[in-house]
């Protein structure tokens, strides 16, 4: 999975403030409803918080990937955020978030979501990676780093 497909330098942002995973994905909401006009922000945030309340998307090492399916979406989006103070999401290994993945695709997608969903994962828990993230000076490198 090329994640250069789903993310575009305008979603990959840097030093966000978020005080809490309710923030957060109200502001994911919003930034993705901004980018895709198709997408309701008010409907992709409730969206968002049913599928948390399912099980937390919070991987652990500091990751969270929060996803959910949404009618209005044309196309798989992703939009990634590196927060300028963890923030407690949930995650499995109780430690705060400070790099979120968030991914929206289209109803009906359920085997292209889970393919990319599973992809992310396993490119999340490279050490390498995380590591080579959180060293990122700026957004640009963010993406660079991310799409390579």
């Amino acid at each position: 999975m090329m994640i250069h497909r789903i993310l575009t330098p305008e979603r990959t942002l840097d030093g966000v403030h978020g005080a809490s995973k309710k923030k957060i994905l109200e502001y994911i909401a919003d930034r993705i409803s901004s980018e895709v006009p198709e997408i309701n922000a008010k409907e992709l945030f409730e969206a968002l918080v049913s599928r948390e309340r399912l099980g937390t998307t919070g991987l652990g090492s500091g990751v969270a990937i929060p996803h959910c399916r949404c009618k209005a979406c044309p196309e798989p989006v992703g939009l990634f955020i590196r927060l300028a103070e963890p923030v407690d999401f949930d995650s499995v290994d109780r430690k705060p978030v400070d790099l979120v993945f968030a991914l929206i695709v289209p109803e009906g997608e359920n085997q292209e979501h889970l393919e990319i969903l599973k992809a992310l994962a396993e490119k999340f828990h490279s050490e390498a990676l995380l590591h080579t993230i959180r060293q990122a000076a700026d957004a640009q490198t963010l993406y660079k780093n991310l799409c390579s």
